[in-house]
């Protein structure tokens, strides 16, 4: 067996183990969802100490053990210190880090979700796009990586593609003006939603973070979005009440 190995990745959770260790979660591009050791990593002069936190971002040299990893030394490429020292978008950076947890298993191809996290992050950073539009993006956006995102091209009902005017978490997606009748818990949306929700579907992941929107088209994705997850996922993330209190506030 290898004894050690170099990835890629980002930190979704770190946690104290013992007097001076820390248990993390790494997302990585070459195997997928790993826990690693970093013994000493709360000591003050440790090199770990900086490196072994939620958000960080870069090369992690790992020792590889017969049933765990440990991680020796990191690389670091991005801290993500404008989200570490802000209470809103910390809150929203460890939600994205829940849901990426969610989806993220160890020894699957996992590079599309790294990456749609990292740059997920980088747009929470900038004042360019409301940080609501990103976590909307990156709800869709996750739920499609993993094959499961709802049929936003045609009626679940009839199969058309005109007239498309209502969603329906039910029926996992587009209900048209003439099948709603049938289903009476489909909510009305714009055509601007409509497009705005292909668009973030099919387009890749450097040109997702390049737009606006109107309030009216946020509100309705927020929707959407909100029954969508209720219906389908089957977790309750610890940060979401805060990070709606803050939303709402």
């Amino acid at each position: 067996m290898e004894q050690s190995a170099v990835v890629t990745g980002i930190i979704l959770y770190a946690a104290p183990i013992g007097e001076y260790d820390k248990r993390v979660v790494i997302l990585t591009k070459e195997r997928g969802k790993i826990t690693a050791f970093a013994k000493g990593a709360r000591r003050q002069n440790s090199s770990l100490i900086a490196a072994a936190n939620p958000f960080v971002f870069g090369e992690f040299e790992l020792y590889v053990g017969r049933n765990s990893y440990t991680l020796m030394k990191a690389t670091i490429q991005n801290y993500f210190l404008e989200l570490v020292n802000s209470f809103e978008g910390a809150y929203y950076g460890f939600y994205f880090m829940e849901f990426a947890d969610y989806y993220s298993r160890e020894n699957n191809d996992e590079l599309m979700l790294l990456k749609l996290l990292y740059q997920s992050l980088r747009a929470l950073t900038k004042e360019t796009i409301q940080n609501e539009l990103v976590r909307c993006i990156f709800e869709l956006k996750v739920i499609m990586v993993n094959g499961e995102y709802p049929e936003v091209f045609q009626c679940q009902c009839c199969g058309k593609e005109e007239k498309l005017s209502y969603f329906s978490a039910k029926l996992g997606g587009m209900v048209c003006s003439s099948c709603v009748k049938a289903e009476n818990m489909a909510i009305e949306i714009s055509d601007s939603t409509l497009y705005t929700m292909q668009y973030i579907i099919t387009s890749p992941i450097e040109k997702l973070f390049t737009f606006k929107v109107s309030p009216q088209v946020l509100g309705e994705l927020r929707a959407v979005m909100k029954r969508y997850i209720r219906m389908y996922i089957d977790k309750e993330f610890k940060s979401l009440p805060i990070l709606d209190s803050i939303v709402t506030s």
